[in-house]
Protein backbone atom coordinates (compact mmCIF):
# COMPACT_ATOMS: atom_id res chain seq x y z
CA UNK A 1 0.00 0.00 0.00
CA UNK A 2 1.63 3.78 -1.09
CA UNK A 3 2.25 5.32 2.66
CA UNK A 4 0.36 8.20 3.57
CA UNK A 5 1.55 11.29 3.09
CA UNK A 6 1.62 13.68 6.31
CA UNK A 7 2.42 17.10 7.83
CA UNK A 8 2.81 18.38 11.03
CA UNK A 9 2.04 22.18 11.70
CA UNK A 10 3.55 23.47 14.81
CA UNK A 11 6.71 22.57 15.84
CA UNK A 12 6.57 22.78 19.08
CA UNK A 13 7.03 20.66 22.41
CA UNK A 14 4.40 18.01 21.16
CA UNK A 15 5.31 18.71 17.21
CA UNK A 16 8.92 18.10 17.49
CA UNK A 17 10.58 19.27 20.73
CA UNK A 18 9.74 16.47 23.27
CA UNK A 19 11.91 13.97 21.26
CA UNK A 20 15.14 16.28 20.46
CA UNK A 21 15.91 18.60 23.40
CA UNK A 22 14.60 19.55 27.38
CA UNK A 23 11.88 21.34 27.93
CA UNK A 24 12.34 25.09 29.04
CA UNK A 25 9.28 25.58 31.91
CA UNK A 26 10.62 29.87 31.83
CA UNK A 27 7.32 31.77 30.85
CA UNK A 28 7.12 33.12 27.53
CA UNK A 29 4.91 34.54 25.14
CA UNK A 30 3.69 31.41 22.86
CA UNK A 31 1.95 33.80 20.67
CA UNK A 32 5.84 35.47 19.90
CA UNK A 33 8.09 34.04 16.94
CA UNK A 34 11.12 34.85 18.88
CA UNK A 35 9.84 32.58 21.67
CA UNK A 36 13.04 30.40 22.81
CA UNK A 37 13.66 27.07 21.54
CA UNK A 38 15.73 25.13 23.66
CA UNK A 39 19.35 23.83 22.14
CA UNK A 40 18.27 20.51 19.75
CA UNK A 41 20.01 17.43 19.21
CA UNK A 42 18.58 16.28 16.08
CA UNK A 43 20.49 13.05 15.94
CA UNK A 44 19.27 11.86 19.33
CA UNK A 45 17.25 9.00 18.97
CA UNK A 46 14.36 9.82 21.53
CA UNK A 47 14.41 12.45 24.46
CA UNK A 48 10.91 11.05 25.77
CA UNK A 49 12.44 8.65 29.17
CA UNK A 50 10.05 5.88 29.75
CA UNK A 51 9.19 4.96 33.78
CA UNK A 52 11.89 2.49 33.35
CA UNK A 53 14.38 4.93 32.66
CA UNK A 54 14.93 3.97 28.99
CA UNK A 55 14.61 6.64 26.30
CA UNK A 56 12.89 4.15 24.03
CA UNK A 57 9.46 5.74 23.01
CA UNK A 58 8.70 8.15 20.23
CA UNK A 59 6.93 10.58 21.62
CA UNK A 60 6.06 13.96 19.15
CA UNK A 61 4.06 13.94 16.75
CA UNK A 62 6.66 13.88 14.16
CA UNK A 63 8.84 11.32 15.43
CA UNK A 64 5.78 8.97 15.56
CA UNK A 65 5.21 9.88 12.03
CA UNK A 66 7.99 8.89 11.09
CA UNK A 67 8.86 5.99 13.14
CA UNK A 68 5.48 4.44 11.19
CA UNK A 69 6.32 2.34 8.06
CA UNK A 70 3.53 3.03 6.32
CA UNK A 71 3.26 7.23 6.83
CA UNK A 72 5.82 9.04 5.06
CA UNK A 73 6.70 12.64 7.05
CA UNK A 74 6.75 14.91 4.04
CA UNK A 75 5.81 18.48 5.30
CA UNK A 76 6.36 20.88 8.46
CA UNK A 77 4.80 24.07 9.23
CA UNK A 78 6.37 26.42 11.76
CA UNK A 79 6.89 30.31 12.47
CA UNK A 80 10.41 29.57 14.28
CA UNK A 81 13.59 28.69 10.91
CA UNK A 82 15.58 27.29 13.09
CA UNK A 83 12.72 24.47 14.31
CA UNK A 84 11.63 23.97 10.71
CA UNK A 85 15.72 23.56 10.09
CA UNK A 86 15.98 20.90 12.58
CA UNK A 87 13.04 18.87 10.81
CA UNK A 88 14.75 19.32 8.06
CA UNK A 89 17.92 18.02 8.95
CA UNK A 90 16.62 14.85 11.09
CA UNK A 91 13.88 13.66 8.98
CA UNK A 92 14.93 14.77 5.54
CA UNK A 93 11.61 16.91 5.11
CA UNK A 94 11.93 18.94 1.89
CA UNK A 95 8.92 20.78 1.85
CA UNK A 96 8.57 23.28 5.58
CA UNK A 97 6.69 26.27 5.41
CA UNK A 98 6.29 29.17 7.70
CA UNK A 99 2.80 29.32 6.61
CA UNK A 100 0.39 26.12 7.46
CA UNK A 101 -2.43 27.38 4.99
CA UNK A 102 0.45 27.42 2.42
CA UNK A 103 1.65 23.93 3.52
CA UNK A 104 -2.41 22.54 3.37
CA UNK A 105 -3.24 23.78 0.12
CA UNK A 106 0.01 22.71 -1.87
CA UNK A 107 0.74 19.29 -0.06
CA UNK A 108 -1.64 17.54 -0.89
CA UNK A 109 -1.68 15.43 2.58
CA UNK A 110 -3.56 12.68 3.94
CA UNK A 111 -2.33 12.84 7.35
CA UNK A 112 -2.35 16.46 9.85
CA UNK A 113 -1.26 16.74 12.85
CA UNK A 114 -2.21 19.67 14.49
CA UNK A 115 0.29 20.80 16.90
CA UNK A 116 -0.25 24.48 17.51
CA UNK A 117 -1.23 26.75 20.59
CA UNK A 118 -4.95 26.37 21.30
CA UNK A 119 -5.85 29.94 18.98
CA UNK A 120 -6.43 28.99 15.60
CA UNK A 121 -6.49 25.41 15.73
CA UNK A 122 -10.41 25.29 14.70
CA UNK A 123 -9.47 27.11 10.97
CA UNK A 124 -6.43 25.12 10.58
CA UNK A 125 -8.85 21.55 11.66
CA UNK A 126 -11.39 22.92 9.04
CA UNK A 127 -9.30 24.34 6.37
CA UNK A 128 -7.10 20.41 6.12
CA UNK A 129 -10.58 18.98 5.74
CA UNK A 130 -11.44 21.73 3.15
CA UNK A 131 -7.85 21.15 1.75
CA UNK A 132 -8.63 17.01 1.64
CA UNK A 133 -6.79 15.89 4.30
CA UNK A 134 -8.17 12.30 5.57
CA UNK A 135 -7.57 12.13 9.31
CA UNK A 136 -6.47 15.00 11.29
CA UNK A 137 -4.56 14.87 15.20
CA UNK A 138 -4.62 17.72 17.23
CA UNK A 139 -2.95 18.59 20.43
CA UNK A 140 -4.61 19.70 23.70
CA UNK A 141 -6.66 21.41 24.63
CA UNK A 142 -9.22 21.32 21.25
CA UNK A 143 -10.21 24.59 21.42
CA UNK A 144 -10.92 27.14 23.36
CA UNK A 145 -15.28 27.55 22.96
CA UNK A 146 -18.42 25.74 22.52
CA UNK A 147 -18.71 26.73 19.05
CA UNK A 148 -14.94 26.45 17.53
CA UNK A 149 -15.36 22.59 18.87
CA UNK A 150 -18.82 22.50 16.88
CA UNK A 151 -17.22 23.46 14.19
CA UNK A 152 -14.27 21.34 14.06
CA UNK A 153 -16.70 18.39 14.69
CA UNK A 154 -18.62 19.30 12.11
CA UNK A 155 -16.20 19.67 9.62
CA UNK A 156 -15.03 16.09 9.89
CA UNK A 157 -17.78 14.41 10.30
CA UNK A 158 -19.47 15.55 7.13
CA UNK A 159 -16.66 14.80 5.05
CA UNK A 160 -15.54 11.52 6.96
CA UNK A 161 -12.54 12.76 8.73
CA UNK A 162 -11.44 10.93 11.82
CA UNK A 163 -10.25 14.01 14.57
CA UNK A 164 -8.01 12.64 17.37
CA UNK A 165 -7.54 15.56 19.66
CA UNK A 166 -5.18 15.13 22.27
CA UNK A 167 -2.09 12.93 22.68
CA UNK A 168 -3.63 11.52 26.04
CA UNK A 169 -3.26 7.59 27.28
CA UNK A 170 -7.08 7.17 26.20
CA UNK A 171 -5.61 6.57 23.12
CA UNK A 172 -3.76 3.37 24.55
CA UNK A 173 -5.27 -0.04 23.85
CA UNK A 174 -5.56 -0.42 28.06
CA UNK A 175 -8.46 2.05 28.08
CA UNK A 176 -10.04 -0.47 25.44
CA UNK A 177 -9.20 -3.30 27.44
CA UNK A 178 -10.86 -1.52 30.70
CA UNK A 179 -14.21 -0.61 28.44
CA UNK A 180 -14.67 -4.40 27.58
CA UNK A 181 -14.42 -5.67 30.70
CA UNK A 182 -16.58 -3.49 31.94
CA UNK A 183 -18.91 -4.49 28.83
CA UNK A 184 -18.36 -7.97 29.79
CA UNK A 185 -19.40 -7.65 32.84
CA UNK A 186 -15.95 -7.58 35.02
CA UNK A 187 -17.29 -5.80 37.89
CA UNK A 188 -21.07 -5.85 37.30
CA UNK A 189 -23.61 -3.28 37.21
CA UNK A 190 -21.60 0.06 36.50
CA UNK A 191 -22.98 1.78 39.97
CA UNK A 192 -20.87 5.03 39.88
CA UNK A 193 -17.93 6.64 38.03
CA UNK A 194 -15.25 9.12 39.65
CA UNK A 195 -12.83 11.52 38.51
CA UNK A 196 -10.58 13.67 40.38
CA UNK A 197 -12.06 16.22 37.51
CA UNK A 198 -13.78 17.11 34.34
CA UNK A 199 -10.71 17.96 32.72
CA UNK A 200 -11.53 18.76 28.82
CA UNK A 201 -7.75 18.34 28.12
CA UNK A 202 -7.37 14.82 29.92
CA UNK A 203 -11.11 13.28 29.94
CA UNK A 204 -10.45 10.18 30.58
CA UNK A 205 -14.30 9.33 32.38
CA UNK A 206 -16.11 10.27 29.19
CA UNK A 207 -14.57 6.93 27.53
CA UNK A 208 -16.99 4.91 29.89
CA UNK A 209 -20.20 7.10 29.69
CA UNK A 210 -22.42 6.17 26.50
CA UNK A 211 -25.29 8.38 27.60
CA UNK A 212 -25.59 12.11 26.80
CA UNK A 213 -24.97 14.83 29.14
CA UNK A 214 -27.97 16.61 30.35
CA UNK A 215 -27.47 18.44 32.97
CA UNK A 216 -24.37 19.58 35.79
CA UNK A 217 -24.14 21.17 39.25
CA UNK A 218 -20.49 22.55 40.50
CA UNK A 219 -19.19 24.25 43.44
CA UNK A 220 -16.23 25.38 44.56
CA UNK A 221 -14.84 28.70 42.08
CA UNK A 222 -11.84 29.59 42.10
CA UNK A 223 -9.86 33.47 40.73
CA UNK A 224 -8.63 32.71 37.23
CA UNK A 225 -5.14 31.38 38.06
CA UNK A 226 -2.00 33.80 37.45
CA UNK A 227 -0.71 31.55 34.36
CA UNK A 228 -4.23 32.14 32.44
CA UNK A 229 -6.12 29.10 33.13
CA UNK A 230 -10.22 29.67 34.50
CA UNK A 231 -10.49 25.39 34.07
CA UNK A 232 -12.89 24.11 36.37
CA UNK A 233 -11.48 23.67 39.82
CA UNK A 234 -13.85 22.80 42.15
CA UNK A 235 -16.20 19.65 42.60
CA UNK A 236 -19.41 18.37 40.88
CA UNK A 237 -21.35 15.98 39.37
CA UNK A 238 -22.71 15.28 35.93
CA UNK A 239 -26.16 13.81 34.83
CA UNK A 240 -26.69 11.63 31.42
CA UNK A 241 -29.66 11.09 29.65
CA UNK A 242 -30.25 7.19 30.87
CA UNK A 243 -29.95 9.13 34.52
CA UNK A 244 -26.52 8.20 35.33
CA UNK A 245 -24.24 10.01 37.39
CA UNK A 246 -20.54 11.05 36.98
CA UNK A 247 -18.63 12.17 40.07
CA UNK A 248 -15.70 14.89 40.18
CA UNK A 249 -13.98 14.73 43.52
CA UNK A 250 -11.00 15.92 44.46
CA UNK A 251 -8.72 13.55 46.08
CA UNK A 252 -9.89 10.54 43.94
CA UNK A 253 -7.97 8.77 41.01
CA UNK A 254 -7.52 9.74 37.54
CA UNK A 255 -10.95 7.86 37.13
CA UNK A 256 -12.85 4.75 39.45
CA UNK A 257 -15.63 2.88 38.14
CA UNK A 258 -17.10 1.34 40.79
CA UNK A 259 -19.86 -1.54 40.36
CA UNK A 260 -22.15 -4.09 41.82
CA UNK A 261 -19.30 -6.58 41.76
CA UNK A 262 -15.39 -5.28 42.05
CA UNK A 263 -14.26 -1.69 40.69
CA UNK A 264 -11.50 -0.85 38.51
CA UNK A 265 -9.40 2.17 39.13
CA UNK A 266 -6.94 4.25 37.17
CA UNK A 267 -3.54 5.65 38.72
CA UNK A 268 -0.12 5.13 37.32
CA UNK A 269 -1.61 2.14 35.66
CA UNK A 270 -5.11 0.19 35.84
CA UNK A 271 -5.78 -1.55 38.66
CA UNK A 272 -8.77 -4.50 38.97
CA UNK A 273 -11.13 -5.23 41.97
CA UNK A 274 -13.63 -8.49 42.48
CA UNK A 275 -15.86 -9.63 44.75
CA UNK A 276 -14.74 -13.64 45.18
CA UNK A 277 -16.88 -16.07 48.04
CA UNK A 278 -13.90 -17.52 50.32
CA UNK A 279 -14.35 -19.13 53.16
CA UNK A 280 -15.06 -16.09 55.81
CA UNK A 281 -17.24 -14.73 53.12
CA UNK A 282 -17.73 -12.43 50.01
CA UNK A 283 -14.38 -10.16 49.65
CA UNK A 284 -13.09 -7.98 47.31
CA UNK A 285 -9.89 -9.09 46.61
CA UNK A 286 -7.10 -7.35 43.76
CA UNK A 287 -6.82 -9.32 40.39
CA UNK A 288 -4.23 -9.18 38.02
CA UNK A 289 -5.00 -6.83 35.18
CA UNK A 290 -5.41 -8.46 32.33
CA UNK A 291 -3.40 -7.14 29.45
CA UNK A 292 -2.16 -4.45 28.31
CA UNK A 293 -1.22 -2.41 31.19
CA UNK A 294 -1.15 0.88 30.45
CA UNK A 295 2.66 2.60 29.79
CA UNK A 296 3.06 5.55 29.74
CA UNK A 297 4.43 7.61 26.76
CA UNK A 298 2.74 5.97 24.22
CA UNK A 299 0.50 8.56 23.47
CA UNK A 300 0.72 9.88 20.66
CA UNK A 301 2.07 6.57 18.88
CA UNK A 302 -1.49 5.06 19.44
CA UNK A 303 -3.15 8.38 18.43
CA UNK A 304 -1.76 7.97 15.15
CA UNK A 305 -2.05 3.98 15.06
CA UNK A 306 -6.26 5.09 15.69
CA UNK A 307 -6.49 7.23 12.67
CA UNK A 308 -4.65 4.67 10.42
CA UNK A 309 -7.43 2.28 11.40
CA UNK A 310 -9.97 5.01 11.15
CA UNK A 311 -8.60 5.25 7.32
CA UNK A 312 -8.79 1.44 7.02
CA UNK A 313 -12.03 0.74 8.01
CA UNK A 314 -11.01 -1.15 11.69
CA UNK A 315 -12.24 1.47 14.03
CA UNK A 316 -15.25 4.16 13.69
CA UNK A 317 -13.30 7.04 15.42
CA UNK A 318 -10.76 7.51 17.81
CA UNK A 319 -10.59 6.71 21.65
CA UNK A 320 -10.15 10.14 21.97
CA UNK A 321 -12.33 11.85 19.32
CA UNK A 322 -13.07 15.19 18.48
CA UNK A 323 -16.83 13.99 19.13
CA UNK A 324 -15.77 13.10 22.92
CA UNK A 325 -13.56 15.92 23.78
CA UNK A 326 -16.33 18.61 22.68
CA UNK A 327 -18.77 16.59 24.90
CA UNK A 328 -16.29 17.24 27.75
CA UNK A 329 -15.93 20.82 27.16
CA UNK A 330 -19.09 21.24 27.08
CA UNK A 331 -19.69 19.72 30.78
CA UNK A 332 -16.42 21.49 32.09
CA UNK A 333 -17.79 24.89 31.00
CA UNK A 334 -21.09 23.72 32.65
CA UNK A 335 -19.60 23.29 35.59
CA UNK A 336 -17.88 26.45 35.99
CA UNK A 337 -20.90 28.51 34.65
CA UNK A 338 -22.94 26.60 37.34
CA UNK A 339 -20.62 27.56 40.31
CA UNK A 340 -20.63 30.66 39.14
CA UNK A 341 -24.11 30.89 40.18
CA UNK A 342 -23.74 29.25 43.57
CA UNK A 343 -24.46 25.57 42.37
CA UNK A 344 -27.61 25.74 40.63
CA UNK A 345 -28.36 23.09 37.85
CA UNK A 346 -27.37 24.21 34.36
CA UNK A 347 -28.84 22.33 31.83
CA UNK A 348 -27.05 20.81 28.55
CA UNK A 349 -26.22 21.69 25.79
CA UNK A 350 -25.84 25.25 26.79
CA UNK A 351 -27.10 27.79 24.72
CA UNK A 352 -24.63 30.27 24.86
CA UNK A 353 -21.50 28.72 21.90
CA UNK A 354 -19.74 31.30 22.28
CA UNK A 355 -18.59 30.19 26.00
CA UNK A 356 -15.44 28.49 26.61
CA UNK A 357 -12.30 28.00 28.53
CA UNK A 358 -8.60 29.89 28.97
CA UNK A 359 -5.74 27.57 29.40
CA UNK A 360 -2.26 27.68 31.02
CA UNK A 361 0.09 29.90 29.10
CA UNK A 362 1.91 27.62 27.37
CA UNK A 363 -0.93 26.11 25.74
Amino acid sequence: MPPYRAGVIGLGWMGLLSDLGKRSWERYDIDDVERPTPELDAQRRFQYYSPQGKADVPHSWAEVMWDRPEVELVAGAERDRQRLDVLAQRYGVEAIYEDAAEMLRRERLDIVAIATNVKGRADLTCLAVECGVNGIATEKPMTHTLAEADRMVAACADAGVPLCCGAIPTNHPAFARAKQLLDEGAIGELLSIEAEAPHAQKQYWSYFVDSMPTWVCGSGYEERKASGSDEFRGQGVMATEDGFLVHFRKGTASVRLSGADGEMVLGEKWRLWQDVEMAAGRRRVEMPWPEPQLEGGYNAVYGLADLIDCLEGRLDEPKNSGRCIARALEVEIGLVQSANKGGVRVDLPLADRDLGLNYDWFR
